[in-house]
């Protein structure tokens, strides 16, 4: 008998489905065909974690990003992006929540003893949990400073998860291996029997999954390619971060992959 996956099961049925997305557009970017297809016969809720920036001083890297975005104020930029995010998953159907931690780039940490106002407008990087993004953001390390946001959301996601009633916990599978990515991937860690994991794109261009993670896992590959031609023009509803994901104007076709259990 062929192998059936719990994500074969659940799309003959119309059981709730609830996506984590680490940031703003992360679940359209990953999974817009799919989510937007099964839309139509079922709840689908998308519950995005980090939604909020911080007010100035910002490091290097926080001021690198804004000017990617065209913007000089952090705090209006991801306003500009919740009401994206809202106005797209709206109109595909899809039900929207913001649970307001803040993004990496802008999360801070407990002032030290010196830290005066002074210091922080000579050397933001002192006051943030993530100083940089090469060599924090993006080593797939998850500060310890974290544990305590960690719980919170995790709670976050405990609470929707019974409240929805949601069949299938759907969660980034890391690539790229950015820390808000892994903090969202391991939000599924409690829920073995309904997790699927999915793809980062664009991340997936350039990098591939943990395959030994997933090997351990014993999970395997699941594509969806049905619906593609109409998720650029959602991504491109992201005006806010169009530019600086695809700064060549390109948006490639790429099918959509998600990873299921082997055996269940």
């Amino acid at each position: 008998m062929p192998h059936v996956s719990r994500l074969d099961r659940s799309m003959r049925s119309h059981a709730p489905w609830l996506f984590l997305s680490p940031h703003l557009d992360d679940a359209v970017l990953s999974c817009g065909a799919l989510i937007e297809a099964q839309a139509q016969g079922r709840d689908i809720i998308v519950a995005t974690l980090f939604t909020e920036a911080a007010l100035a001083p910002h490091t290097r890297a926080a001021r690198s990003f804004m000017r990617q975005c065209a913007v000089t104020d952090a705090v209006e930029l991801f306003a500009a992006r919740r009401a994206e995010d809202r106005a797209v998953l709206t109109s595909m159907g899809v039900q929207s929540i913001h649970l307001g931690a803040v993004d990496a780039l802008f999360r801070q940490r407990t002032r030290p003893a010196l830290g005066s106002s002074a210091w922080d407008r000579l050397l933001p990087e002192l006051t943030h949990r993530y100083p940089t993004y090469r060599f924090d953001i993006a080593m797939g390390r998850i500060s310890r400073g974290d544990r305590r946001l960690t719980r919170m959301l995790q709670n976050d996601v405990d609470a929707l998860m019974t409240a929805t009633g949601a069949d299938l916990l759907f969660c980034p599978v890391g690539v790229g291996k950015h820390v808000d990515h892994l903090i969202t991937r391991g939000m599924g860690a409690g829920y073995p029997e309904k997790l699927v994991l999915y793809s980062d794109f664009p991340y997936d261009l350039a990098s591939n999954p943990d395959h030994a993670r997933l090997a351990s896992m014993q999970y395997q590959p699941w594509t969806w390619s049905t619906g593609l031609e109409g998720k650029q023009p959602r991504i491109r509803q992201y005006a806010t971060q169009v530019d600086a994901l695809f700064p060549a104007g390109v948006i490639p076709e790429k099918a959509e992959t998600y990873f299921v259990p082997q055996h269940q």
